[in-house]
């Protein structure tokens, strides 16, 4: 098999929820109902929680899981991403957000495979907003792809816009699994700086896109919450109840 290493970045200097990853979900810290979720689709030996405080550490490691402790430098989980596979080698990096407790075993798969399949492409996932979701909500990344599943344009914003119709679109949002190759990773840790439309997005892919890379996306299983805000922690038990 190819040599493929699962990285979960985990910041506990979030700025808009400091200290998530151990945010209880049902009495469990966050990050490890992704570890779980991990260990199912790669196996324990294969993945990581890569994170810069030592409290995180302590938690993976207790409840068996792997962690690297990196720097407090990486702006975003992609830039971590980069600091690991520095350390760590491997043919490819699959991220997996260490904010989805929901995240689906199978889709971590499903990308990994068809990065596989289309070894040119970074591929990502994407599933359906649902109805209970809002489209205009600025913490959902919305996806814009061409007739092959290659990603236009990603926006915080509720795209597509709608002009002279009644009927409204399928908004797609983005899943946030990721495969990467090492010199994909040091070209995007390299730059540094965000590029333009990321710096106004916030959406680390983006940087990928405006540098010309290809990124296929691919249609995941859907019911992948975030927990973006302390307000997210109840909607995101909940729906973990329900099932």
């Amino acid at each position: 098999m190819t040599n493929f290493l699962g990285i979960i970045p985990a910041r506990y200097k979030s700025s808009r929820f400091p200290g998530k990853p151990l945010v209880p979900i049902l009495g469990k810290p966050l990050v490890i109902h992704v570890c779980e979720k991990a260990a199912i689709a790669l196996g324990v030996e294969n993945f990581l929680v890569a994170t810069e405080d030592q409290r995180i550490v302590d938690v993976v490691e207790k409840q068996g899981f792997q962690a690297l402790l990196t720097s407090d430098k990486p702006k975003t989980g992609t830039d971590r991403l980069w600091e690991v596979a520095q350390k760590i080698r491997a043919d490819y990096y699959i991220n997996i957000q260490g904010d989805e407790p929901m995240i689906n075993p199978d889709d971590i798969q499903k990308v990994y495979r068809a990065r596989l399949a289309s070894p040119s492409h970074i591929t990502n996932g994407y599933c359906s907003i649902e109805e209970n979701e809002n489209p205009n909500s600025l913490n959902i990344p919305k996806v814009i792809m061409n007739e092959n599943d290659e990603l236009i344009y990603m926006s915080r914003l509720a795209l597509p816009g709608i002009k002279g119709r009644a009927d409204k679109p399928v908004y797609n949002k983005q899943v946030c699994i990721y495969t990467f190759t090492y010199d994909e990773l040091k070209a995007f840790g390299e730059r540094e700086d965000k590029t333009y439309l990321e710096s106004f997005e916030d959406i680390e892919i983006l940087r990928f896109l405006e540098m010309g890379y290809k990124i296929k996306m691919v249609k995941t299983a859907g019911a992948s919450l975030a927990v973006d805000v302390p307000d997210d922690v109840y909607l995101v038990e909940q729906a973990l109840l329900s099932k």
